[in-house]
Protein backbone atom coordinates (compact mmCIF):
# COMPACT_ATOMS: atom_id res chain seq x y z
CA UNK A 1 0.00 0.00 0.00
CA UNK A 2 1.38 3.63 -0.83
CA UNK A 3 1.29 5.54 1.75
CA UNK A 4 2.76 8.98 0.77
CA UNK A 5 3.13 11.01 -2.24
CA UNK A 6 4.14 14.71 -2.67
CA UNK A 7 3.11 17.40 -4.92
CA UNK A 8 6.50 18.57 -6.54
CA UNK A 9 7.39 19.73 -9.90
CA UNK A 10 9.61 16.56 -9.89
CA UNK A 11 7.91 14.70 -13.17
CA UNK A 12 11.23 16.31 -14.28
CA UNK A 13 13.17 12.91 -13.70
CA UNK A 14 16.39 14.68 -15.18
CA UNK A 15 16.04 17.81 -12.96
CA UNK A 16 15.80 15.58 -9.92
CA UNK A 17 18.92 13.60 -10.71
CA UNK A 18 20.81 16.58 -11.40
CA UNK A 19 19.81 17.78 -8.26
CA UNK A 20 20.70 14.67 -5.88
CA UNK A 21 23.87 15.02 -7.86
CA UNK A 22 24.89 18.45 -6.76
CA UNK A 23 23.91 17.94 -3.47
CA UNK A 24 26.45 14.77 -2.91
CA UNK A 25 28.75 17.97 -3.46
CA UNK A 26 29.57 20.60 -1.11
CA UNK A 27 33.41 22.03 -1.70
CA UNK A 28 32.94 24.92 -3.90
CA UNK A 29 36.53 25.15 -5.67
CA UNK A 30 38.20 28.30 -6.72
CA UNK A 31 37.71 27.94 -10.90
CA UNK A 32 34.16 27.81 -10.32
CA UNK A 33 33.78 30.98 -7.51
CA UNK A 34 35.77 32.76 -10.54
CA UNK A 35 34.05 31.85 -12.85
CA UNK A 36 30.57 32.99 -11.55
CA UNK A 37 32.16 36.42 -10.64
CA UNK A 38 33.34 37.14 -13.76
CA UNK A 39 30.17 36.06 -15.23
CA UNK A 40 27.91 38.60 -13.24
CA UNK A 41 27.72 42.15 -13.77
CA UNK A 42 28.03 44.85 -11.49
CA UNK A 43 24.32 45.10 -10.49
CA UNK A 44 24.00 41.40 -10.25
CA UNK A 45 27.55 41.57 -8.14
CA UNK A 46 25.90 44.23 -6.21
CA UNK A 47 22.39 42.35 -5.18
CA UNK A 48 24.03 39.07 -4.48
CA UNK A 49 26.19 41.08 -1.62
CA UNK A 50 22.99 42.33 -0.80
CA UNK A 51 21.42 39.07 -0.46
CA UNK A 52 23.78 37.48 1.93
CA UNK A 53 24.30 40.16 4.21
CA UNK A 54 22.42 37.91 6.92
CA UNK A 55 24.23 35.13 6.16
CA UNK A 56 27.67 36.53 6.87
CA UNK A 57 27.11 38.71 9.57
CA UNK A 58 30.07 38.80 10.95
CA UNK A 59 32.45 39.17 8.19
CA UNK A 60 31.69 42.18 5.64
CA UNK A 61 32.86 41.02 1.97
CA UNK A 62 33.98 43.88 0.08
CA UNK A 63 32.74 42.01 -3.37
CA UNK A 64 31.47 38.52 -4.62
CA UNK A 65 34.59 37.09 -5.31
CA UNK A 66 35.59 37.54 -1.01
CA UNK A 67 31.96 36.70 -0.87
CA UNK A 68 32.17 33.07 -2.20
CA UNK A 69 35.35 32.47 -0.94
CA UNK A 70 33.89 32.87 2.61
CA UNK A 71 31.33 31.17 2.60
CA UNK A 72 32.79 28.15 0.83
CA UNK A 73 35.48 28.67 3.55
CA UNK A 74 32.81 28.83 6.45
CA UNK A 75 30.79 25.55 5.20
CA UNK A 76 28.05 27.31 3.81
CA UNK A 77 28.54 26.68 0.04
CA UNK A 78 27.31 24.01 -1.18
CA UNK A 79 26.40 23.70 -4.79
CA UNK A 80 23.11 23.97 -3.80
CA UNK A 81 23.28 27.05 -2.28
CA UNK A 82 25.47 28.62 -5.14
CA UNK A 83 22.60 27.21 -7.45
CA UNK A 84 19.94 28.91 -5.10
CA UNK A 85 22.24 32.56 -5.14
CA UNK A 86 21.88 31.87 -9.27
CA UNK A 87 18.60 31.08 -9.32
CA UNK A 88 18.22 34.49 -7.35
CA UNK A 89 19.91 36.53 -9.59
CA UNK A 90 18.23 35.09 -12.60
CA UNK A 91 20.97 33.52 -13.91
CA UNK A 92 19.64 30.55 -15.52
CA UNK A 93 22.54 30.17 -17.91
CA UNK A 94 24.93 29.84 -15.65
CA UNK A 95 22.71 27.34 -13.39
CA UNK A 96 23.36 25.39 -17.10
CA UNK A 97 26.98 26.31 -17.84
CA UNK A 98 28.72 26.59 -14.70
CA UNK A 99 26.80 23.38 -12.11
CA UNK A 100 24.86 21.61 -15.09
CA UNK A 101 21.55 22.40 -13.39
CA UNK A 102 18.43 23.49 -14.89
CA UNK A 103 15.56 26.00 -13.02
CA UNK A 104 13.32 23.37 -12.57
CA UNK A 105 15.67 21.84 -10.04
CA UNK A 106 16.36 24.59 -8.46
CA UNK A 107 13.01 25.15 -7.48
CA UNK A 108 12.21 21.76 -6.74
CA UNK A 109 15.23 22.41 -3.53
CA UNK A 110 13.49 25.28 -2.73
CA UNK A 111 10.35 23.84 -2.15
CA UNK A 112 11.43 21.16 -0.10
CA UNK A 113 14.63 22.55 1.85
CA UNK A 114 15.34 25.83 3.94
CA UNK A 115 16.63 28.67 2.21
CA UNK A 116 20.15 30.05 1.98
CA UNK A 117 18.47 33.59 1.51
CA UNK A 118 15.74 34.68 3.48
CA UNK A 119 12.15 35.70 2.50
CA UNK A 120 13.02 39.38 3.20
CA UNK A 121 15.86 40.00 1.37
CA UNK A 122 14.24 38.49 -1.78
CA UNK A 123 11.48 40.76 -1.09
CA UNK A 124 13.69 43.85 -1.27
CA UNK A 125 15.39 42.50 -4.29
CA UNK A 126 11.93 42.08 -6.16
CA UNK A 127 11.11 45.79 -5.15
CA UNK A 128 14.29 47.21 -6.39
CA UNK A 129 14.04 45.19 -9.80
CA UNK A 130 10.36 46.95 -10.14
CA UNK A 131 11.34 50.66 -9.57
CA UNK A 132 12.19 53.08 -11.83
CA UNK A 133 15.09 55.39 -11.37
CA UNK A 134 12.65 58.20 -10.27
CA UNK A 135 10.82 55.97 -7.68
CA UNK A 136 14.30 55.75 -6.40
CA UNK A 137 15.01 59.10 -6.48
CA UNK A 138 11.72 59.76 -4.45
CA UNK A 139 12.60 57.57 -1.50
CA UNK A 140 15.48 58.54 -0.97
CA UNK A 141 14.30 62.25 -1.04
CA UNK A 142 11.54 61.24 1.61
CA UNK A 143 13.97 59.34 3.89
CA UNK A 144 15.93 62.95 4.47
CA UNK A 145 13.71 63.32 7.68
CA UNK A 146 14.81 59.98 9.07
CA UNK A 147 18.52 58.76 7.31
CA UNK A 148 19.38 62.91 7.69
CA UNK A 149 20.46 65.03 4.70
CA UNK A 150 23.67 63.66 2.92
CA UNK A 151 23.63 60.32 4.56
CA UNK A 152 22.89 58.49 0.83
CA UNK A 153 23.31 60.94 -2.27
CA UNK A 154 20.70 60.66 -5.25
CA UNK A 155 22.99 58.22 -7.39
CA UNK A 156 22.82 55.16 -5.07
CA UNK A 157 20.22 52.44 -5.44
CA UNK A 158 17.23 51.42 -3.41
CA UNK A 159 18.82 48.53 -2.02
CA UNK A 160 21.88 50.90 -0.47
CA UNK A 161 19.03 52.75 0.62
CA UNK A 162 17.98 49.67 2.32
CA UNK A 163 20.79 49.05 4.04
CA UNK A 164 20.85 52.77 5.51
CA UNK A 165 17.55 52.31 6.94
CA UNK A 166 18.63 48.68 8.57
CA UNK A 167 21.44 50.48 10.03
CA UNK A 168 19.28 52.89 11.53
CA UNK A 169 16.34 49.91 12.91
CA UNK A 170 13.91 51.92 10.23
CA UNK A 171 13.59 48.56 8.17
CA UNK A 172 13.72 44.72 9.25
CA UNK A 173 12.04 41.70 8.13
CA UNK A 174 9.15 42.15 11.01
CA UNK A 175 9.18 46.33 10.66
CA UNK A 176 8.13 47.01 7.31
CA UNK A 177 5.36 49.83 7.79
CA UNK A 178 7.96 52.69 7.03
CA UNK A 179 8.59 51.67 4.04
CA UNK A 180 4.82 50.60 3.20
CA UNK A 181 4.04 54.53 3.71
CA UNK A 182 6.69 55.95 1.87
CA UNK A 183 5.85 53.59 -1.72
CA UNK A 184 2.34 54.63 -0.80
CA UNK A 185 3.31 58.12 -0.91
CA UNK A 186 5.29 57.60 -4.02
CA UNK A 187 1.63 55.81 -5.48
CA UNK A 188 3.65 52.57 -6.14
CA UNK A 189 0.77 50.56 -4.77
CA UNK A 190 1.46 47.24 -6.21
CA UNK A 191 4.70 47.01 -4.34
CA UNK A 192 2.74 47.92 -1.09
CA UNK A 193 0.88 44.86 -1.90
CA UNK A 194 3.45 42.76 -2.52
CA UNK A 195 4.48 43.70 1.60
CA UNK A 196 1.70 42.90 2.45
CA UNK A 197 1.71 39.47 0.67
CA UNK A 198 5.28 39.09 2.34
CA UNK A 199 3.37 39.45 5.88
CA UNK A 200 0.58 37.02 5.35
CA UNK A 201 2.75 33.94 3.80
CA UNK A 202 5.51 35.14 6.81
CA UNK A 203 3.33 35.71 10.04
CA UNK A 204 6.13 34.51 12.18
CA UNK A 205 9.08 35.82 10.97
CA UNK A 206 11.46 33.21 12.62
CA UNK A 207 10.03 30.58 10.27
CA UNK A 208 10.87 32.34 6.92
CA UNK A 209 13.83 34.39 8.01
CA UNK A 210 16.96 31.47 7.43
CA UNK A 211 20.36 33.13 8.71
CA UNK A 212 23.88 31.90 8.59
CA UNK A 213 23.51 29.78 11.37
CA UNK A 214 20.83 27.49 9.98
CA UNK A 215 22.29 27.59 6.67
CA UNK A 216 25.36 26.17 8.29
CA UNK A 217 23.64 23.64 10.24
CA UNK A 218 21.79 22.64 6.81
CA UNK A 219 25.49 22.04 4.93
CA UNK A 220 27.02 19.99 8.49
CA UNK A 221 23.48 17.58 7.81
CA UNK A 222 24.71 17.19 3.98
CA UNK A 223 28.05 16.88 4.82
CA UNK A 224 27.21 13.67 7.42
CA UNK A 225 24.73 12.03 6.54
CA UNK A 226 25.36 10.66 10.43
CA UNK A 227 24.07 14.01 11.85
CA UNK A 228 20.12 14.12 12.15
CA UNK A 229 19.13 18.05 11.05
CA UNK A 230 15.74 17.07 13.11
CA UNK A 231 17.87 16.75 16.17
CA UNK A 232 19.83 20.22 15.48
CA UNK A 233 17.53 22.70 14.62
CA UNK A 234 13.90 21.18 12.49
CA UNK A 235 11.56 24.49 11.87
CA UNK A 236 7.96 23.77 13.23
CA UNK A 237 4.65 25.21 12.14
CA UNK A 238 3.98 27.60 14.38
CA UNK A 239 0.94 26.46 16.73
CA UNK A 240 0.39 28.70 19.32
CA UNK A 241 -2.91 30.54 18.45
CA UNK A 242 -5.90 30.37 20.83
CA UNK A 243 -8.16 28.77 19.28
CA UNK A 244 -4.92 26.83 17.30
CA UNK A 245 -8.12 27.25 14.63
CA UNK A 246 -10.98 25.88 12.90
CA UNK A 247 -11.85 22.39 12.80
CA UNK A 248 -14.47 22.04 10.31
CA UNK A 249 -16.71 18.69 10.91
CA UNK A 250 -19.04 17.10 8.01
CA UNK A 251 -20.80 13.96 8.94
CA UNK A 252 -23.19 13.07 5.60
CA UNK A 253 -23.42 9.41 7.10
CA UNK A 254 -24.75 10.23 10.70
CA UNK A 255 -21.95 8.16 12.80
CA UNK A 256 -20.82 9.10 15.92
CA UNK A 257 -18.38 11.96 15.77
CA UNK A 258 -18.46 13.33 19.50
CA UNK A 259 -15.42 11.49 19.49
CA UNK A 260 -13.60 13.47 17.18
CA UNK A 261 -15.43 16.77 18.47
CA UNK A 262 -13.83 16.24 21.65
CA UNK A 263 -10.28 15.24 20.54
CA UNK A 264 -9.82 18.20 18.16
CA UNK A 265 -11.82 20.32 21.14
CA UNK A 266 -8.72 18.90 23.29
CA UNK A 267 -6.53 20.07 20.97
CA UNK A 268 -7.35 23.22 21.35
CA UNK A 269 -9.46 24.01 18.41
CA UNK A 270 -12.33 25.61 17.63
CA UNK A 271 -14.75 22.56 16.44
CA UNK A 272 -17.77 23.56 14.13
CA UNK A 273 -19.24 19.98 13.47
CA UNK A 274 -22.37 19.51 10.80
CA UNK A 275 -24.48 16.34 10.22
CA UNK A 276 -26.31 14.79 7.11
CA UNK A 277 -25.70 17.73 4.69
CA UNK A 278 -27.07 17.99 1.24
CA UNK A 279 -24.64 18.88 -1.75
CA UNK A 280 -25.14 22.61 -1.71
CA UNK A 281 -24.86 22.51 1.79
CA UNK A 282 -21.15 21.06 1.91
CA UNK A 283 -20.01 23.48 -0.46
CA UNK A 284 -21.53 25.95 1.28
CA UNK A 285 -19.96 25.22 4.41
CA UNK A 286 -16.71 24.44 2.79
CA UNK A 287 -16.88 27.69 0.85
CA UNK A 288 -17.84 29.92 3.96
CA UNK A 289 -14.89 28.29 6.00
CA UNK A 290 -12.61 29.41 3.13
CA UNK A 291 -13.89 32.74 3.02
CA UNK A 292 -13.61 32.75 6.73
CA UNK A 293 -11.51 36.17 7.87
CA UNK A 294 -10.74 34.89 11.44
CA UNK A 295 -8.03 32.20 10.23
CA UNK A 296 -5.37 35.32 9.78
CA UNK A 297 -5.76 34.96 13.67
CA UNK A 298 -5.26 31.57 14.09
CA UNK A 299 -2.12 29.07 13.11
CA UNK A 300 -3.79 26.08 11.20
CA UNK A 301 -7.32 24.37 9.66
CA UNK A 302 -8.60 21.13 9.64
CA UNK A 303 -11.48 19.92 7.81
CA UNK A 304 -13.17 16.65 8.49
CA UNK A 305 -15.49 15.14 5.74
CA UNK A 306 -17.50 11.71 6.30
CA UNK A 307 -18.96 10.86 3.46
CA UNK A 308 -20.30 8.46 0.39
CA UNK A 309 -18.99 9.52 -2.43
CA UNK A 310 -17.07 7.87 -5.89
CA UNK A 311 -12.96 7.40 -5.84
CA UNK A 312 -12.86 11.14 -6.44
CA UNK A 313 -15.64 13.24 -5.31
CA UNK A 314 -17.80 13.03 -2.65
CA UNK A 315 -21.70 12.92 -2.00
CA UNK A 316 -24.18 14.99 0.06
CA UNK A 317 -27.15 13.22 1.53
CA UNK A 318 -28.91 13.84 -1.34
CA UNK A 319 -28.84 12.10 -4.22
CA UNK A 320 -26.25 13.58 -6.76
CA UNK A 321 -25.46 11.92 -9.90
CA UNK A 322 -21.74 12.82 -10.39
CA UNK A 323 -20.67 14.24 -6.81
CA UNK A 324 -18.47 16.93 -5.59
CA UNK A 325 -15.05 16.61 -6.90
CA UNK A 326 -12.19 16.81 -4.42
CA UNK A 327 -9.90 18.25 -5.64
CA UNK A 328 -12.41 21.41 -6.06
CA UNK A 329 -12.34 20.93 -2.41
CA UNK A 330 -8.62 21.59 -2.22
CA UNK A 331 -8.71 24.14 -4.25
CA UNK A 332 -11.25 26.52 -2.28
CA UNK A 333 -8.21 26.36 0.33
CA UNK A 334 -5.02 27.08 -1.94
CA UNK A 335 -2.88 30.39 -1.57
CA UNK A 336 -4.72 32.30 -3.81
CA UNK A 337 -8.43 31.69 -2.66
CA UNK A 338 -7.71 31.82 0.90
CA UNK A 339 -4.89 34.08 1.51
CA UNK A 340 -5.53 33.83 4.94
CA UNK A 341 -4.27 30.71 5.16
CA UNK A 342 -1.26 30.92 3.48
CA UNK A 343 2.13 29.51 4.91
CA UNK A 344 -0.04 27.82 7.54
CA UNK A 345 -1.02 24.18 7.73
CA UNK A 346 -4.36 23.12 6.21
CA UNK A 347 -5.11 19.50 7.27
CA UNK A 348 -7.77 17.08 5.58
CA UNK A 349 -8.55 14.04 7.07
CA UNK A 350 -11.68 12.34 4.25
CA UNK A 351 -13.50 9.22 4.97
CA UNK A 352 -15.23 8.11 1.68
CA UNK A 353 -17.00 5.27 1.63
CA UNK A 354 -16.94 4.40 -2.54
CA UNK A 355 -20.59 3.69 -4.12
CA UNK A 356 -19.15 1.35 -6.59
CA UNK A 357 -18.10 -2.03 -7.31
CA UNK A 358 -14.45 -1.57 -6.78
CA UNK A 359 -12.30 0.30 -4.16
CA UNK A 360 -9.71 2.74 -5.48
CA UNK A 361 -6.42 1.13 -5.46
CA UNK A 362 -3.75 3.28 -4.14
CA UNK A 363 -1.12 1.47 -6.36
CA UNK A 364 -2.65 2.10 -9.20
CA UNK A 365 -2.99 4.40 -11.80
CA UNK A 366 -7.18 5.09 -10.59
CA UNK A 367 -6.04 7.27 -8.09
CA UNK A 368 -4.18 10.13 -10.37
CA UNK A 369 -5.86 12.97 -10.67
CA UNK A 370 -5.82 15.61 -13.81
CA UNK A 371 -4.64 18.01 -11.28
CA UNK A 372 -2.85 20.30 -13.71
CA UNK A 373 1.11 20.54 -13.13
CA UNK A 374 2.54 22.39 -10.64
CA UNK A 375 3.96 25.97 -11.97
CA UNK A 376 7.09 26.83 -11.42
CA UNK A 377 8.31 28.28 -8.18
CA UNK A 378 8.75 32.08 -8.13
CA UNK A 379 12.34 33.53 -6.20
CA UNK A 380 10.08 34.10 -2.63
CA UNK A 381 6.90 33.08 -2.80
CA UNK A 382 5.09 30.28 -0.79
CA UNK A 383 3.28 28.03 -3.76
CA UNK A 384 -0.41 27.51 -3.71
CA UNK A 385 -0.65 24.45 -3.10
CA UNK A 386 2.41 24.32 0.15
CA UNK A 387 1.18 23.61 3.55
CA UNK A 388 -1.10 20.75 2.70
CA UNK A 389 -1.93 18.00 4.81
CA UNK A 390 -4.36 15.71 2.66
CA UNK A 391 -5.38 11.90 4.29
CA UNK A 392 -8.09 10.04 2.18
CA UNK A 393 -9.11 7.09 3.57
CA UNK A 394 -11.92 5.09 1.41
CA UNK A 395 -13.83 1.88 2.03
CA UNK A 396 -16.29 -0.06 0.23
CA UNK A 397 -19.99 1.20 1.08
CA UNK A 398 -21.36 -2.05 2.18
CA UNK A 399 -19.64 -1.11 5.40
CA UNK A 400 -22.73 1.36 6.63
CA UNK A 401 -25.20 -1.35 5.40
CA UNK A 402 -24.25 -3.91 8.27
CA UNK A 403 -26.21 -3.92 11.01
CA UNK A 404 -24.76 -2.20 13.10
CA UNK A 405 -22.80 -0.52 10.90
CA UNK A 406 -19.00 -0.01 11.33
CA UNK A 407 -17.40 2.40 12.77
CA UNK A 408 -14.59 3.86 10.64
CA UNK A 409 -11.18 2.58 11.67
CA UNK A 410 -9.44 5.10 9.71
CA UNK A 411 -11.09 7.88 12.38
CA UNK A 412 -10.99 5.48 15.32
CA UNK A 413 -7.25 5.53 14.98
CA UNK A 414 -6.73 8.98 14.26
CA UNK A 415 -8.62 10.53 17.18
CA UNK A 416 -6.91 7.78 19.61
CA UNK A 417 -3.13 9.18 17.80
CA UNK A 418 -4.34 12.36 18.22
CA UNK A 419 -5.70 12.12 21.56
CA UNK A 420 -3.00 10.36 23.56
CA UNK A 421 0.06 11.18 21.52
CA UNK A 422 -0.15 14.77 20.42
CA UNK A 423 3.25 15.85 20.90
CA UNK A 424 4.73 13.72 18.11
CA UNK A 425 4.60 15.21 14.80
CA UNK A 426 1.64 14.37 12.51
CA UNK A 427 3.32 13.05 10.04
CA UNK A 428 4.95 10.06 12.42
CA UNK A 429 1.70 9.59 13.28
CA UNK A 430 -0.50 8.87 10.37
CA UNK A 431 2.63 6.36 9.09
CA UNK A 432 1.65 4.46 12.71
CA UNK A 433 -1.84 5.36 11.54
CA UNK A 434 -1.23 3.47 8.06
CA UNK A 435 0.21 0.72 10.27
CA UNK A 436 -2.98 -0.48 11.94
CA UNK A 437 -4.94 -0.23 8.93
CA UNK A 438 -2.54 -2.52 7.22
CA UNK A 439 -2.74 -4.81 9.64
CA UNK A 440 -6.56 -4.86 9.84
CA UNK A 441 -6.62 -5.51 6.29
CA UNK A 442 -4.29 -8.72 6.24
CA UNK A 443 -7.20 -10.21 8.68
CA UNK A 444 -10.65 -9.44 7.04
CA UNK A 445 -12.30 -9.88 3.14
CA UNK A 446 -11.83 -7.22 0.70
CA UNK A 447 -15.24 -5.96 1.30
CA UNK A 448 -13.90 -4.52 4.87
CA UNK A 449 -10.47 -3.51 3.96
CA UNK A 450 -9.72 0.36 4.41
CA UNK A 451 -7.30 2.17 1.94
CA UNK A 452 -5.71 5.03 3.17
CA UNK A 453 -3.51 7.72 0.76
CA UNK A 454 -1.38 10.56 2.10
CA UNK A 455 -0.53 13.39 -0.17
CA UNK A 456 0.77 16.48 1.59
CA UNK A 457 3.32 19.46 0.51
CA UNK A 458 3.84 20.59 4.18
CA UNK A 459 7.30 22.51 4.52
CA UNK A 460 8.11 22.00 8.12
CA UNK A 461 7.46 19.51 10.79
CA UNK A 462 3.75 20.01 12.20
CA UNK A 463 2.97 18.77 15.94
CA UNK A 464 -0.97 19.50 16.69
CA UNK A 465 0.34 20.77 20.62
Amino acid sequence: MKTTTFWLPADDIRAWILWLFAMTLHEMSAQVIHQVEEALDEEEKETLLFLCRDVTADVVAPNVRDLLDVLSKQGKLSVGDLAELLYRVKRFDLLQQILKMDKAAVEAHLFRHPHLVSDYRVLMTEIDEDLIKSDVSSLVFLMRDYIGRGKITKDKSFLDLVIEMEKLKLVAPDQLDLLEKCLETIHRIDLKTKIQKYRQSAPRVGANYTNGVHASLLNLTLKDPSCNLRHLTEERYRMRSKPLGICLIIDCIGTNIEGLQKTFTSLGFKVQPFKCLRMCDIIRELDKAAREPKHQDYDSFVCILVSRGSTQSVFGVDKFESGFPLHNIRKMFMGDSCPYLVGKPKLFFLQNYVVSESLLEVDGPAVKTSEPKMPHLGPSTIHREADFFWSLCTADVSLLEQVPSSPSLYLQVLSQKLEQERKRPLLDLHVELNSKVCDWNSQVPAKKKYHVLLQHTLRKQLILS
